[in-house]
């Protein structure tokens, strides 16, 4: 029985410096979420009233958030195609959830509300973050994928630094309070969270809008693979991908 000769993959275009700098930027945003999460969220918490015995049960919520979504959302990408592409409705999506539940944890009034917005920026941000590493991969050539990795690692050590010191300048640059009554969330934390989750959706809204995803044909062309090869991965329709979401 003959088979189907598998084609020479093809070579995807090269990026210029400013095209892997829009491919990756997105990654700045996202990682703002992370770092006022990661230095700002005890400290909410222990405002709310919680001891410091109950923050590691209330931190549950990244490894646990993690573990569950990030193999559905990558699995899930993989798989679905929309006019918007197959990696980037993703991680919009994580973004504006990400962005919402920022403004919406230091307005907290009670500890509950305040671990329920953990859990779904947490959720949010690996939403997001899946997709955006497998869009690095999908966009640039082999020559070019050190290349990308290494823009993408920048923006996340610089959306790192960015967001662990917007408190801080907030108070000694701008003179923002960094102190309140008890059962209360200091301002500076307020506004950091504020600032951190405009900057998040605009970092990744210029990714989405500077950027294309290739067509699933020209991604069966590059990987070489045959019209039988990929019809045994067929998308997913996107009810059963970016809805689920």
């Amino acid at each position: 029985m003959e088979t189907a000769a598998r084609p020479a993959p093809l070579e995807r275009p090269r990026k210029s410096f400013w095209g892997l700098w829009n491919l990756s930027f997105g990654f700045f945003g996202i990682q703002i979420g992370f770092a006022l999460q990661n230095a700002n969220v005890s400290r909410i918490f222990q405002s709310l009233g919680t001891s410091i015995d109950d923050l590691a049960f209330l931190w549950i919520a990244g490894p646990v958030t993690g573990l569950l979504v990030q193999p559905v959302i990558g699995y899930f990408s993989d798989r679905t195609w929309t006019p918007l592409g197959r990696r980037r409705p993703y991680f919009l999506a994580g973004a504006i959830l990400a962005s919402l539940a920022l403004v919406g944890m230091p307005n907290s009034q009670a500890l509950w509300f305040a671990a329920g917005m953990l859990w779904i920026l947490d959720a949010s941000l690996n939403i997001a973050m899946e997709p955006f590493r497998a869009f690095v991969g999908d966009c640039v050539s082999e020559a070019q994928r050190t290349a990308g990795y290494a823009f993408q690692t920048v923006f996340i050590g610089a959306g790192a630094v960015a967001a662990s010191l917007a408190p801080a300048v907030l108070t000694r640059v701008f003179g923002v309070s960094n102190v309140a009554p008890p059962g209360e969330i200091p301002h500076s934390v307020q506004l950091a969270f504020y600032i951190g989750a405009g900057a998040l959706l605009v970092a990744v809204l210029w990714t989405v809008f500077t950027t294309r995803e290739y067509s699933p044909e020209q991604m069966q062309a590059f990987e070489g693979t045959t019209e039988a090869e990929q019809a045994n991965e067929a998308l997913a329709v996107p009810l059963n991908g970016f809805w689920w979401v």
